[in-house]
């Protein structure tokens, strides 16, 4: 059986794939979806196929980079926020890097603009993999 690791309510992660590094993550275990802040997200269609376009964080945010993202591998889920409202969500899949380890995760794409994290992990990722401790953060960063 593999080892969880303790992760505190917050810490930062890579996502690679996004050209994202080192952004503050909040661990959310009433979420179950991850989530990630993102703007102008439209549904479009290249030669006949779906695809999807937006851009992450926004140009408050440290990390942005006024690129725009383009994928037709995404899904369209129902996702009920804190405040208990149902709102249709887009899904990517992508990559999460934590404690050196790369794990797939699925983010809902969501504006977070008036949010202090704008990355949030749920259960869906931390499930058989963390185990959470609240009193701790930034554990990812010291190895442990």
């Amino acid at each position: 059986m593999k080892e969880k690791k303790i992760i505190g309510r917050k810490d930062f992660a890579d996502f690679p794939e996004l050209g994202i590094q080192n952004i503050a993550i909040k661990i959310d275990t009433g979420a179950y979806t991850s989530s990630i802040h993102c703007q102008d997200i439209e549904e479009l269609e290249i030669n006949g196929i779906k695809h999807i376009q937006f851009q992450l964080l926004d140009p408050s945010h440290d990390l942005y980079n006024n690129k725009h993202f383009t994928t037709s591998n995404y899904t369209l889920k129902n996702i009920k926020s804190s405040t208990g409202h149902s709102e249709k969500r887009f899904i990517i899949k992508t990559i999460i890097q934590l404690f050196n380890n790369e794990y797939p995760i699925q983010l809902s794409l969501s504006e977070r603009g008036e949010m202090k994290y704008p990355v949030l992990i749920g259960r869906k990722l931390l499930s058989g993999k963390f185990i959470v401790d609240p009193s701790k953060y930034d554990l990812s960063n010291n190895g442990v």
